[in-house]
């Protein structure tokens, strides 16, 4: 007789840095205790990073198991390849019936540039902008669109058959309390319309100098953690009598910005006191340029609210206050989804694994959100395996995001694919890597950083080595006397940095295309 194949799924938080729990014992007085229960039962990897601290590279990063260089994916916006091989779709040719509940992010959600970016792409890099065939086809027709916020508003859209290797998808498209996709046309299927209770506008409670923070007006059974809490209940109902066994991928929107909580879960932080991070006064010394402008600009928020930028104190303690609000409701609708698991009686027989796709600054060296900066706060991220012989333990080896996608294939015991960079993390323990690199591309720059940004960081156990592609600027932080980043000593460090200058051409040599096979010698 076959051995039974494992549950498995896959739980991922937006922009969700690496120490926001109360386990992680990082800066941070939250409230989490079903991800804690997970990190005390499982394996909990503690420097695990993105491979690049966006939402839609490092998603299909974890989905394909290899870096955005190579899936091609290198920034948001660029559809993910409808033909790629992902873990989703090996699980689903070997009998695993896969569902997807929340975010995906595997196409544009249809938001435009801001004009400042589309004048500066103009100037320095026209062809993005240009009418002319992509060297490949991501799509015809309408097939980029299927996670288009505007499309999703106007008409319910079920989604193809094999989306990425899902068989169902249930939907969510955008953060905060007003989500496009299928989210949309169920909270309206509640009779409450919610675009007269959500947003900055309709909120009573907010933030006059930051924008991304309110008190949202909708109540916490019609957010979208509710959604995905009942889907989740759903789709497990609907695999009650099933024998083969089950894959989900569910991704919480939340706690990305807008920073916009329930009212029902901000109540117990509104009088609270909260500690901003005790690096938040710690500026980096001889910080590049664009970094030194954003501390220029203190207080002042990018007109593209996704950016990095320097909050003052005050502003900071008003963001923290609503982002722990979020959390703790982030974890309390994961709570939910493991004790419905439970009820099923399935969760002796299911692997969870909880990580995120990226982190957010949220105070590190004074700054928050994330994008043309790579402090460990935004691309470290928590990674917790849990399920059947798993063993309690700390786990600090250097993982990355593309690590998931090999783990998912093992545990369930797929087939492989061709081109996974990413290894095993629960089996493959052998000469295990001692640096890996993160990547970042975007098509525009920001002041102090000229567009096209093409950034390479090299992270090793002795230091941290950032490459800005086309400029004279680069940091270099030795972590064996300076675990805080806090001297750039790549202007002087001349040894050190030839020899991190070294190492990063030859990780980034590693990463070269291997994922399709010669036929023949010539």
């Amino acid at each position: 007789m076959a051995e039974k194949r494992p549950n498995i799924i896959v739980i991922i938080a937006d922009q969700f840095r690496h120490d926001m729990f109360s386990y992680a014992d990082g800066p941070f007085r939250v409230n989490t205790p079903n991800i804690d229960k997970l990190a005390q039962k499982g394996v909990m990897f503690t420097n695990a990073y993105s491979a690049n601290p966006t939402c839609m590279p490092n998603r299909a990063s974890i989905a394909t198991g290899r870096w955005p260089s190579v899936h091609g994916t290198r920034t948001n916006g660029v559809t993910f390849d409808q033909n790629a091989e992902t873990f989703m779709r090996t699980l689903r040719r070997s009998g695993y019936k896969n569902y997807a509940i929340g975010k995906l992010h595997h196409q544009s959600m249809g938001w435009a540039w801001e004009d400042y970016q589309i004048d500066e792409m103009r100037l320095r890099n026209p062809e993005v902008l240009a009418k002319i065939r992509d060297s490949i086809n991501r799509g015809e027709g309408d097939w980029q669109s299927w996670e288009d916020a505007a499309r999703h508003r106007k008409e319910y859209l079920s989604m193809p058959k094999d989306y990425y290797g899902y068989d169902h998808v249930d939907l969510v498209v955008g953060h905060g309390d007003n989500p496009s996709g299928h989210f949309h046309h169920w909270a309206r299927s509640k009779g409450v319309s919610i675009d007269d209770l959500a947003g900055w506008k309709n909120s009573t409670e907010r933030s006059e100098t930051v924008e991304d923070v309110y008190i949202s007006e909708v109540p916490a059974e019609l957010h979208p953690n509710a959604f995905i809490v009942e889907k989740f209940r759903e789709r497990l109902t609907e695999l009650k009598n099933e024998t083969d066994p089950f894959l989900f991928f569910i991704s919480f929107p939340d706690p990305h910005h807008p920073f916009a909580p329930p009212k029902s879960w901000f109540d117990k932080w509104r009088e609270s006191d909260v500690e901003i991070p005790a690096n938040f006064f710690s500026h980096a010394s001889n910080s590049p340029a664009h970094i030194e402008a954003m501390y220029g600009a203190s207080g002042k928020q990018n007109i593209d609210s996704t950016m990095t930028w320097a909050p003052t104190q005050n502003q900071m303690e008003d963001v923290l206050k609503a982002q722990f609000a979020q959390i703790e409701f982030m974890d309390n609708a994961l709570g939910e989804i493991l004790t419905s698991l439970e009820a099923s009686g399935k969760a002796d027989d299911t692997y969870v694994i909880f990580s995120g796709d990226h982190g957010d600054l949220m105070g590190e060296h004074g700054l928050m959100l994330k994008h043309f900066v790579h402090f460990d706060a935004v691309t470290r991220v928590p990674l917790i395996i849990t399920g059947p012989g798993i063993e309690p333990q700390k786990d600090t080896r250097l993982v990355s995001s593309v690590d998931i996608a090999p783990t998912v294939i093992e545990l369930a015991s797929a087939e492989k694919y061709r081109g996974i960079q990413g290894r095993d993390l629960l089996t493959d323990h052998t000469g295990w890597r001692t640096a890996l690199v993160i990547e970042e591309d975007q098509p525009f720059g920001i002041e102090g950083l000229p567009g096209p940004v093409k950034i390479r960081t090299l992270v090793t156990e002795d230091y941290r080595f950032t490459v800005y592609g086309g400029t004279d600027q680069a940091e270099l932080y030795d972590r064996s006397k300076d675990q805080g980043d806090l001297a750039n000593i790549y202007a002087d460090a001349t040894t050190e940095r030839s020899e991190a200058y070294e190492r990063l051409t030859h990780e980034l040599i590693n990463l070269t295309e291997e994922g399709i096979a010669p036929i023949a010698g010539a």
